[in-house]
């Protein structure tokens, strides 16, 4: 199942819930699977929405059966060192140190460490040292802020 089509099914039942849908990710172990459903709010999120949330989905993944083999459901706040899933996520902690990992490798690396400075483009800008690059949102295999203690 694709994710945005996983995400266009999930995000009314997460927004119903007072929640916005801040990313998916599904991980495959073998025959099994994990669904994890990362939901935010302006007031935080706790174990209760969390509870209430996944309930809601879980209902809805049954009736809608999108998903082959077994899964387990995971939905959880994103977390201090938030995994940054779209542009607008890089555009909302500008300024913020960030890891991020490349599809492909750019200059020789795939792995890169720096301070987020925002989008142009359709790319990251990410200052390391005195050194900019840009990285393409698109060629993101995984990017997370980091935090203080890192």
């Amino acid at each position: 199942m694709a994710e945005t089509s996983l995400e266009s099914l999930i995000e009314p039942v997460v927004e119903e819930m007072n929640c916005v849908l801040w990313g998916i990710e599904q991980i495959s172990h073998g025959r099994q699977s994990t669904l994890k459903v990362y939901i935010d709010s302006d007031n935080g999120v706790d174990i209760d929405d969390c509870a209430r949330v996944s309930r809601q989905i879980s209902s809805l993944l049954d009736v809608e059966d999108l998903i082959s083999g077994s899964y387990t459901l995971e939905v959880s706040s994103p977390g201090l060192e938030r995994r940054l899933f779209k542009a607008e996520h890089f555009e909302r902690f500008k300024g913020a140190t960030i890891k991020l990992s490349l599809r492909n490798s750019f200059e020789g690396r795939r792995r890169f460490r720096g301070l987020l400075c925002g989008i142009e483009d359709k790319q990251v800008v990410l200052r390391m040292g005195e050194e900019e690059v840009l990285l393409p949102v698109e060629g993101i295999e995984r990017a997370n802020i980091i935090g203080e203690n890192n």
